[in-house]
């Protein structure tokens, strides 16, 4: 009879949600419906609580408790001062105790234009003209310093261009918002660069990587936000794509990706499950060659026009992961940690899924009986504590957790409670 009840209780759940279901794609049918006759459908009123959201960050980060500590130690004095008492307003047997020590926190905003005269020569021998350099950092009319508070106020303060130009007005800057404009967007290759050199030394020196992507938009089109992340660094790159190769493009750090035909080639349109027939055309590539995508694209639409779009996009993987394994110039992710999503399949030797997604499963669960309600709570305690616990062996690790770590985990995601006589 528990197994029965059980079971007759998981038919209710299953109903009730495909019957919210149900009524959600209705209704929209409904508004669709009215929209076409050239009425307006059902008003989309905000509820006045806050909309149910299935973010885990309260269950991720555990609250510390608060202490508040003194910031005195952190403040960077820049002069001291002594204030003295008036003499005349001291009784005559007043005695000096020493100094009561106050730190004032202020800033100081002023211009610091400066008149370069560079030095000038002429040689008569040569019929050249010699001119001092501005030193480092100078360049145009305005200096580093300048530039610099430009790009924080405007990517960190998230100040419009206009209003950084009253900004620096009011200083006494004389600038215009198409030279802020240009600061913005123009000569900026060592930033470039500097991030490149900054991920590839995090990718060196973390086998592993955090990895996901989220939609954008970007000049009215819609394009996808990949995100790399490590201790170490995060990495953003923005592509039109959120593709199998546009995430070898991200890992890689390149605009364009190169392809190989070897044997791991051969294996990966084996699980891609490309057609033997197309696998025997492919076979004649030249192997163990790095070949370009225009090249690949080429022989693609000549050896084989008739080839579906998403069998063609397993084949330009599979050559393109063939080759990211075999290149040198760049490091090679061992490990990534992400959803469940196929774009990242395949790619490295492991995959791991990240605790959050998959969190993110049972916390979208609404079951509707009592019991289930609470059976659904005493799951997400558990996941969430079971994930602080890994947290902390994270931090000192030794074989004894790690096995009762591993049996834990094995326990908590069998999970089947047991059917309990009173139900209400």
């Amino acid at each position: 009879m528990r197994h029965l009840v059980g079971g007759l209780l998981n038919i209710i759940e299953d109903l009730r949600t495909e019957v919210r279901a149900v009524k959600a794609e209705n209704q929209r049918l409904r508004d669709e419906n009215n929209r076409l006759k050239g009425e307006q459908g059902k008003p989309n009123i905000k509820a006045k609580k806050p909309l149910k959201t299935h973010s885990s960050e309260k269950e991720r980060r555990q609250t510390k408790k608060h202490q508040k500590k003194s910031k005195r130690n952190e403040i960077k004095i820049d002069r001291e001062e002594t204030l003295k008492v008036a003499r005349e307003d001291l009784p005559s047997d007043a005695r000096f105790k020493g100094y009561e020590e106050v730190v004032i926190q202020d800033i100081q905003v002023s211009t610091d234009n400066i008149l370069f005269r560079k030095e000038k020569f002429y040689a008569k021998s040569t019929g050249k003209t010699y001119l001092a350099p501005l030193p480092a950092g100078y360049q145009g009319e305005f200096g580093a310093n300048l530039r610099t508070q430009v790009l924080t106020l405007y990517y960190a303060s998230q100040m419009t261009e206009a209003k950084i130009r009253d900004w620096l007005a009011q200083i006494g800057i004389q600038i215009s918002v198409g030279q802020i404009s240009n600061m913005l967007i123009k000569g900026h290759e060592l930033f470039h660069q500097e991030a490149s050199a900054s991920y590839q030394a995090s990718l060196e020196a973390c086998p592993w990587q955090h990895i996901d992507d989220t939609g954008t938009r970007v000049n009215g089109d819609n394009h996808y936000c990949h995100l790399v992340d490590s201790p170490l660094a995060t990495h953003y790159r923005t592509l039109p794509s959120k593709s199998r190769l546009s995430v070898l493009k991200v890992l890689l750090n390149q605009e364009s990706l190169i392809f190989r035909l070897n044997d791991e080639t051969l294996e990966l349109l084996q699980k891609l499950k490309v057609a033997q027939k197309s696998i025997q055309v492919i076979k004649t590539l030249p192997r163990e060659q790095d070949l370009e995508q225009a090249f690949i694209q080429d022989w693609l639409n000549s050896h084989l026009p008739n080839l579906k779009h998403s069998q063609q996009q397993a084949v330009l993987s599979s050559l393109a992961i063939a080759a990211y394994h075999a290149q040198t110039t760049f490091p090679i992710v061992e490990l990534l940690i992400c959803d469940n999503a196929p774009q990242f399949k395949l790619i490295t030797s492991e995959l791991a899924l990240c605790w959050v997604h998959e969190g993110r499963h049972y916390k979208k669960l609404e079951p509707t009986i009592p019991y289930h309600q609470r059976l659904h709570k005493q799951f997400l305690r558990s996941f969430w504590s079971f994930y602080h616990r890994l947290n902390a062996y994270r931090q000192q690790p030794n074989e004894e957790e790690a096995a009762l770590l591993e049996h834990q985990f094995e326990r908590l995601l069998a999970f089947r409670p047991a059917m309990m006589l009173s139900i209400s």
